[in-house]
């Protein structure tokens, strides 16, 4: 097992925070790159007209949980530190969590994603977007439309086209 701090643009105006690292990102140390991160690549090119090397890219947790699990609370309280040194660092304009995990142990919330969704939130003044994880698209591809319209949102934060290539 191997630490999969994050990854991308020390200066990045946008970071996508995930759950933790799964098998493919634990032997790579890379996060996001097996099949859920094939397809956080392609809402990248495809609703925003970046790169994944444009934007950071990193986990509530550093470390692969056993089994592939989500994340304990003890496991979380050790993480979270490096994580919100990492946002200090960064300073991105928008912050973007991927899925349930994410965004309730980065905005300290017990709400649903469907609930959390719904608006912008803010973590230590920085607006923050939430959104369905990759992994839970390849299972749900009903849901694609609504991480289309978050995406959406996200661009509006960011000054960018909702859509790329249309403004």
């Amino acid at each position: 097992m191997q630490t999969v701090f994050g990854e991308g643009d020390p200066f990045a105006r946008v970071m996508f925070v995930g759950e933790a690292p799964g098998a493919r990102e634990d032997e790579s140390g890379r996060p996001f790159v097996g099949p859920a991160g094939q397809l956080l690549d392609r809402i990248l090119s495809g609703a925003m007209g970046l790169q994944r090397d444009q934007v950071f890219i990193a986990n509530i947790n550093k470390c692969r949980p056993p089994g592939n699990r989500a994340p304990e609370a003890d496991e979380v309280a050790a993480c979270l530190p490096f994580l919100r040194r990492q946002v200090e660092l960064i300073r991105p304009e928008v912050i973007v969590c991927l899925g349930r995990t994410a965004a309730q142990n980065l905005l300290g919330s017990t709400e649903s994603t469907r609930t959390l969704r719904s608006g912008v939130h803010d973590y230590a003044g920085i607006p923050v977007v939430v959104t369905w994880h990759p992994a839970y698209l390849l299972r749900e591809p009903s849901r694609k439309r609504e991480t289309w319209d978050d995406i959406k949102k996200v661009n509006r934060l960011l000054g960018l086209p909702e859509v790329p290539g249309a403004g």
